[in-house]
């Protein structure tokens, strides 16, 4: 039996009025980049996941990128995930200078086998990255409780887990800091590249807006090294509309 998949299409035939109504009230603003659509959309997705802060960025690879700089992870350390993901995953901790490290999934749920976690820690493991999936997370409660006892950071990848719950907490919400993606194939999903990085730090909060634009506080004053990841206003303004 052939199984159809998601294609975009179908979808942006019942939400054409709205999308282009979105990219509209861009196009005619005379902002383009890092306006109020930004802003509205980093509110409301921050609050739906029960966190203080969202930072918009171009892309989910990026976000759990600027997450593990935003920690200070990079050369020599090693951050503990899965195989089991997308290869953004892992090319974001590589991109990071940082090592990953697998551990086994469990074999009923295909997410983060934690019972196996503390025998990949090392002297040089910073980092936990679980990465929720199929609408399920991983049972952050150990997870969060291994990082306490070894004094290691954890980050969740909630790219494919949107609005999924872990003891009526939401995803992103689990963790010191948490990156998704709004990848056009994502349960929320972008006509393009979009991600988020959430957290309830407001220090990591304002490292965030630095790196993302560059290192810049204020206008134009770079007081650290910084990257061009800034979500922009269009897409933005469509997943807003979503």
């Amino acid at each position: 039996m052939l199984i159809k998949g998601w294609y975009y299409i179908a979808e942006y035939e019942n939400e054409k009025e709205e999308i282009h109504s979105a990219i509209e009230e861009v196009l005619t603003s005379g902002c383009l980049v890092l306006g109020d659509k930004v802003k509205q959309f980093e509110t409301k997705y921050a609050n739906y996941c029960e966190v203080k802060f969202g930072v918009g960025v171009d892309n989910g690879t990026n976000a759990i990128f600027l997450a593990l700089k935003a920690l200070g992870i990079g050369e020599n350390d090693e951050v503990i995930t899965v195989s089991n993901t997308a290869v953004a995953t892992v090319s974001a901790i590589v991109s990071a200078g940082a090592s990953p490290v697998f551990v086994d999934v469990d074999e009923t749920s295909f997410l983060m086998d934690t019972t196996k976690i503390e025998k990949a820690i090392n002297s040089k493991t910073k980092c936990i990255l679980p990465v929720h999936l199929y609408g399920q997370c991983v049972e952050m409660d150990e997870v969060n409780q291994i990082a306490k006892k070894y004094n290691l950071k954890v980050i969740e990848d909630c790219a494919q887990s949107h609005g999924a719950t872990y003891n009526n907490s939401k995803a992103g919400s689990l963790s010191d800091i948490a990156a998704t993606s709004f990848y056009p194939t994502k349960i929320l999903g972008t006509y393009g590249d979009a991600g988020m990085v959430l957290m309830n730090n407001e220090d990591l909060y304002n490292k965030l807006l630095r790196l993302r634009f560059y290192g810049i506080d204020g206008l134009y004053n770079a007081i650290e090294h910084g990257y061009n990841s800034r979500l922009d206003e269009i897409h933005a303004a469509i997943l807003l509309k979503k």
